[in-house]
């Protein structure tokens, strides 16, 4: 199993207060880390032990994706299935 130790590549100082989502599908955290490549953003998610540290341009990227994008990206959230 990939722990949230194993995504977050650079490790990192937090720097800021925590903030948590939630809705009746998830919980999330976000925080704001510093890196040795800067300042990242960081996603983490409790009950799957994951987390991904993400910089300013794959952030922005999000913003050119239409709400299609995310519908199709969450019809397999955890990659391809074997048999594709």
């Amino acid at each position: 199993m990939t722990t949230a130790a194993t995504l977050i590549g650079n490790g990192g100082a937090p720097d800021g207060p925590t903030i948590e989502i939630t809705n009746e599908f998830s919980t999330v955290h976000v925080q704001r880390v510093r890196t040795r490549n800067g300042v990242r953003l960081r996603i983490s998610s409790p009950r799957l032990d994951r987390a991904i540290d993400i910089d300013a341009l794959a952030l922005e990227s999000l913003t050119w994706q239409t709400m299609d994008t995310f519908s199709r990206f969450l019809a397999t959230p955890f990659g391809p299935s074997e048999a594709e």
